[in-house]
This record gives C-alpha cells, structure tokens and sequence, in this order.
C-alpha cells in the first residue's frame, strides 16, 4: 500500500472552537494528520449568521482549509449549530465534486455525516464513520416531551444505523462503547480506537495539592453534577476541601443554589468556560479528579487527568470503568450514589503521601497507551483500506 499523502475530509457537527468532547478529538485529528502532509479538508458549521465560507484556519498549531456551511442555532440553545439540514445534499455534491477526496470521515451522523457518506458512496469514495453520541444522553436537550423519549431513542439508534451501514469501517473510542454501538444498532466490525491524548502537554505537579477536588466538563445534566455537590457536602468535618467544577453550561446557576442550600457555596467554584491553559493549571492544582456521568463513550477529560498524575474517582458505568481500576490508580461508585462518591473521595483524601504517589504513577502508566499518535496512525491505515488490530490500550500495573 503506497505511503503517498492522502486527501482527507473530515465531516464533523461539532468543530472547534466548540467545547467538548467530539469537538476537541475531530480537531486535534484534522491537526496531526495535517502535520503528518496529508491534504486535510474540514466541513463544519459556521459559527454565526454571514460566517459561512471556506477558510484557512489554525487549529493545534497546524494551518488547514476547514468549509464553514451556513447554519442555524438548534431551537432552545445559545451555542448549539448546525448546518441548515435543506442544504447539506448540494453542500456535500459540490465539495465531493470538487475535492475528490480520497476518504471521508465522518465524526456525526446526525447531518454532516449522513449528507456526506450519501453523496461518497454513490462517487466510490471510501467512508469511515466515528459515533461520538449516546442518545440516551441527549434526550434532556431535543425538546421531546419526556413522555417519548424512550420512543425517541430507539429510532435515532434506527436511524443511525442506516447511516453508519454506508461506512466501510466504523469506529468509537472504547471497546465497551464499541459493544454498545453493535448492540444498538446491529452492526458488527465496530472498531475501538482512542481518541487518544497528547500527553507531552499535560505535567503533573509534583507538589500534592491538599484538598483540591475538580471535575473539568460541560455543566449539563447527563454530566450528574447535582450527585458530586452532594458527595462533597457529606465529606467529614476534620477533612479540608474545596470543588472547582471548570467548564461552560447551563446548569451553573442550578449548581451554585444548590451549594447555597447545602451549605458549601463558599467551597465550591463553577468556572464557567476557561482556556485551556487555565483548565490545565486547574488540574495541577488539584489532589483528585471527580468524574460522575453515566454515559462517558471514552472522557477525554478523564484522560487528561490522567496524564496530570491525578488519581480518579469515577462512575461505575460505560467506559469510564476502562480508565479507572480501584485501589490502583482510584475508585469507581455506583452511579447517582452520593453516599458512595463522597466515600471514595475520602479514601482518596485521606491516603498517606506514598500510597498517593503509587495512585499517581498507575493514572500516568494508565493513559500512556492513549497517546494520540497511535491514534492517528490507526486512522491512516484505514483511510488506506488495510486491516488493522485495534490499538490496545489495557496495561498491566506493577507496584
């Protein structure tokens, strides 16, 4: 198979300077694979209302031509676009046309991926397709009436396998969230790659940092932040600690009265959005890291605590178990269970400086597997149309 740079577009609703997850992934892909000489072509909404428009754009440190397509605010939210879904088919047609790609990636498949693979297969054009989403988790901001959820979910898990059945290969980030996506939607073959992590970025502090516990997120619901306000308002007395929650939402306001009405406001600090050199200072200065959602496919944040050498304690659910081993390097609770988070804390809180640095040496032998190049290598490979062993990620720890 010939090594010769490739033409790569990448699909995506969610693009930087979007924060999340999905966002923060698909932009650190299209910046490495640029790096690497390959011709990266990115397809993403505008950010504003006269913003479409293809551009040059630095991302990471990396210059590449991202096409801002005309979009429209998702009804109810301040910062959620898309691109308007009546234009997406001739969107797609002209650039595919244009462009010629030799692969498109696809990062959703709510609009951007289902327009974009459509129009690839019918030109002979490879397809890779990446399921970021749980359904479950986005219930609480579609503006479906609670009673149809259920219904809801189960055709959007329909709907998505149409689309992801156009894909020549298909891949999530965990092998548990590629299990999910399999039984979801009957698809087989679902490749489990990390989304992967610079972790030469990250430093830990070599200074334990007393007392600090941080979540680092979007303030939102399927985040069960309510669970760790409560968790830290049952820590004992003798223990001093302070909450920073560091990330943008809209459930900061509901935080905040709820750390008034337990009595801990003065311990807890809800950011709001920060850069990302501040969310990193954040995590050095902080002793452990809290993460209580339910419905994490990977939590690249997790990931990034991680490799600050910050011991975790985590929900017992989705693929956050493949971060955390208990007593190793933290602990899971069982999720939604205040009691059992605040109690995990604790034990975290009240280890002696040895067994800390232990759990701190297990979190960095942890998420060194992860390191984003691997990635990015295994995404080469299949936009080349060879077979692959999914990276493996699981190490063994010694000490």
């Amino acid at each position: 198979m010939t090594d010769r740079p490739l033409r790569i577009l990448i699909a995506t609703d969610t693009f930087a300077p979007d924060v999340n997850g999905a966002a923060k992934f698909t932009t650190r892909l299209a910046a490495r694979l640029s790096k690497r000489g390959h011709e990266v072509h990115v397809v993403a909404s505008a950010l504003g209302r006269g913003k479409q428009g293809t551009h040059i754009e630095e991302h990471e440190g990396q210059r590449f031509t991202v096409h801002r397509l005309r979009s429209m605010l998702y009804p109810g939210h301040e910062w959620l676009r898309f691109a308007e879904p009546w234009r997406i088919w001739q969107n797609a047609a002209s650039l595919l046309d244009a462009l010629r790609p030799d692969v498109v990636h696809f990062q959703s498949h709510l609009v951007l991926g289902r327009a974009f693979s459509t129009e690839a297969k019918k030109r002979g054009i490879r397809v890779v397709g990446t399921n970021h989403l749980m359904f479950e988790n986005l219930m609480d901001h579609s503006n479906i009436p609670r009673a149809m959820h259920g219904r809801a979910v189960d055709f959007a898990w329909h709907d998505a396998a149409t689309v992801f059945g156009r894909c020549d290969v298909v891949t999530t980030p965990t092998r548990r969230s590629a299990d999910y996506l399999e039984r979801k939607t009957g698809i087989t073959g679902v490749h489990a790659i990390s989304c992967g992590l610079p972790g030469d970025e990250y430093l830990p502090n070599p200074e334990r940092q007393r007392g600090r516990i941080v979540f680092v997120g979007r303030v939102t619901s399927e985040k069960r932040l309510e669970t760790l306000v409560r968790a830290v308002s049952q820590l004992p007395a003798d223990l001093e600690w302070h909450l920073d929650i560091v990330g943008g939402g809209d459930l900061i306001d509901e935080l905040g009265a709820l750390a008034r009405d337990l009595r801990v406001a003065d311990r807890v600090t809800l950011t709001g959005f920060v850069s990302d050199d501040e969310l990193r200072e954040r995590l050095r200065s902080a002793e452990v890291f809290a993460m209580p959602s339910t419905a994490e496919l990977q939590s690249i944040a997790t990931m990034e605590a991680m490799a600050t050498g910050l011991p975790v304690v985590a929900a017992d659910a989705m693929a956050l178990p493949h971060l955390v081993r208990d007593g190793a390097n933290g602990w899971l609770f069982r999720p939604d269970d205040a009691t059992d988070l605040s109690e995990k804390l604790e034990r975290i809180l009240r280890l002696d400086d040895d067994e800390y640095r232990a759990f701190q040496q297990h979190s960095l032998d942890m998420v060194a597997p992860h390191d984003i190049e691997r990635t990015i290598t295994a995404y080469e490979r299949l936009y080349r149309g060879e077979e692959i062993r999914d990276p493996e990620t699981r190490v063994e720890l010694h000490g």
